[in-house]
């Protein structure tokens, strides 16, 4: 689970830097992967998907108007809505940064995952994220 940016107004001159950040080479999210699947959203404009391009990736976009298509990414939100968002009043984009980055780094060395024979997914003391897996640094 990873997230790639929180912004309270988004576009395309905003996807630039994220794009640059999945693709770098020594610690983009995307390093190493061959796919990303996303919406039809405008956001993911020609520069970005040929970012992705250059790094290798190949863009693949889910059909308009079919969420199961993409179960995992909607599981994610959800899980977040409800085990993080919905339980802690939040003051400001920078709260629910801190509290997105913590629910992540719990979900990885803290939490059990039943689809992986009810193992962690990251064993060992719980680390602080890296500039990869904290939001506010790809933002």
């Amino acid at each position: 689970m990873e997230i790639a940016g929180i912004a309270a107004h988004t576009n395309g001159l905003w996807m630039s830097p994220i794009g640059r950040n999945l693709t770098d080479s020594v610690d983009g999210l995307l390093r190493g992967k061959r796919y990303l699947i996303h919406y039809r959203d405008p956001l993911f404009t020609t520069e970005f998907l040929k970012m992705l391009a250059d790094a290798g990736v190949t863009s693949v976009k889910i059909r308009a108007r079919s969420p199961n298509l993409n179960a995992h990414a909607e599981r994610l939100v959800r899980t977040i809505k409800e085990s993080c968002l919905e339980r802690l009043i939040l003051f400001g984009e920078d709260s629910i940064r801190k509290a997105t980055a913590e629910f992540v780094s719990h979900c990885h060395g803290e939490r059990n995952h039943q689809g992986r024979g009810n193992v962690l997914l990251f064993p060992g003391p719980r680390s602080k994220p890296t500039k990869a897996q904290e939001p506010s640094a790809l933002s």
